[in-house]
């Protein structure tokens, strides 16, 4: 059987190892922005490839559209992937196996099927002589899974003329269904979390192990970190967030309210991506890494550890500073990778078309707005004032727990959902 352009692409795609591993070297995504330049110069496009250091490579193509009086839209992907380990999976990560009607692999998810579905749907537009309605930037940017410094972050402050005139943005994690009372409910993402990962420096005496210590470094480290850890966030039911419990309620006949109990219900009916809600609906600080001596016996002078925080729009400030108290005199908090919180309107032109486009062939679906609890390439962006949305449309199967591929063991995409995402995205592109 022939495979469908979508379902080629994801796994050329996702076969070419683009591990991002932070701060340590890696593969980087050269390869992978060589295939996409050679699929959109294929279609007549005229891509250009930028390194922000030898490997790291972005990627930029103008698509010209019916009306270019209007604004541009980006549409946009990122090419590198988190990570994955063949002894903890069941296939090989980078094989892009094909079972149960899914494709497997590193990426399938995040976001190497997604890209393929943009791909495809330009490649079937170019093919069958169908413009978008307006000038569309194509863009596939490295280093999203470590804060894009390698990638989108560097473009815009590098090469911001790529993106001349565009006021518009979609890409990742908005647009894929879930299961509310039996009603099917497309995610539109509004909004994203800010992201602020700090490192922790506590500071104390060295010495013996045998002796007593009352400045120990790693027992003040451990003593912010357990604060910073189970501090109790307040509930802060953003607007994007009322809209999205109260319109999941009303199908599951529950009052909105703004009390714990009720929002409790309402999320506890949203079934596996209730826990995706649950993370919008205060701020979070999370303990992550510890780094602490260099033998059992000696009490080292210094600890380190790092939190990721994520705060919501417009408490940056109030968050940092509440981490700072929780982590006491004898431990420097340190902000080293900082993003904004995005919060855009969900009745505009942009989202309703949207919305047109997945409800044409799903007529009985409910589509409602949502807070990503993390980030995307959206939030650099929006520093040149790009109104970054979440639209990668996938009809999924109510059984399958997709938040949980996100970053997953055996990571997989069902076929079906890119196809009807690349439907889909042909009919929103040819009108947006």
């Amino acid at each position: 059987m022939t495979e469908s352009d979508v379902v080629r692409m994801a796994r050329d795609l996702m076969r070419i190892d683009t591990s991002n591993y932070g701060e340590a070297p890696g593969p980087g995504e050269r390869v992978a922005a060589d295939y996409v330049a050679n699929v959109l110069e294929g279609l007549g496009l005229d891509p250009v490839i930028r390194e922000s250091e030898p490997g790291r490579a972005s990627l930029t193509a103008l698509w010209e559209g019916a009306d270019r009086t209007r604004e541009p839209l980006v549409l946009h992907g990122h090419l590198d992937v988190v990570p994955a380990f063949a002894e903890d999976w069941s296939v090989d990560p980078f094989g892009a196996e094909v079972r149960d009607g899914m494709i497997w692999g590193r990426g399938a998810v995040d976001m190497k099927g997604v890209d393929a579905m943009y791909l495809a749907a330009v490649s079937r537009m170019v093919r069958d002589g169908i413009k978008p309605a307006r000038d569309i930037v194509i863009a596939f940017f490295a280093d999203e899974e470590h804060g894009g410094a390698h990638g989108a972050k560097w473009m815009v402050d590098n090469h911001p003329e790529d993106f001349h005139g565009a006021t518009e943005a979609v890409s990742e994690v908005g647009g894929f269904s879930i299961q509310v009372a039996g009603r099917r409910v497309y995610l539109f993402q509004t909004g994203e979390k800010g992201i602020q990962w700090l490192r922790l420096a506590a500071s104390g005496v060295q010495g013996h192990g045998s002796l007593v210590h009352r400045d120990n470094a790693v027992t003040h480290l451990a003593g912010a970190m357990s604060r910073i850890g189970d501090f109790p966030w307040p509930l802060d039911v953003n607007p994007t967030v009322e809209t999205l419990l109260r319109g999941a309620g009303e199908l599951m006949g529950i009052e909105y309210a703004d009390d714990a109990e009720t929002i409790d219900r309402i999320v506890a009916g949203l079934g596996s991506v209730g826990r995706m809600v649950e993370a919008s609906l205060r701020n979070t600080s999370n303990p992550t890494m510890l780094d602490a001596g260099y033998k059992t016996n000696v009490i080292p002078d210094t600890a380190g550890g790092y939190v990721d925080s994520r705060f919501l729009p417009g408490q940056q400030e109030q968050v940092l500073r509440q981490i700072e108290e929780l982590a006491g005199t004898h431990v420097k908090v340190e902000q080293y990778i900082t993003e904004p919180a995005i919060d855009l309107p969900f009745d505009v032109p942009l989202v309703r078309k949207a919305i047109a486009a997945v409800t044409a062939d799903d007529p009985d679906a409910v589509v409602l707005p949502y807070m990503m609890m993390g980030g995307t390439d959206n939030k650099h962006l929006a520093q040149i004032g790009i109104a970054g949305y979440g639209f990668a449309p996938l009809r999924l199967p109510p059984e399958l727990d997709f938040p949980a591929l996100f970053h997953g063991i055996d990571e997989r995409v069902p076929i079906d959902s890119l196809e009807f995402g690349t439907d889909v995205m042909v009919r929103f592109l040819a009108d947006c």
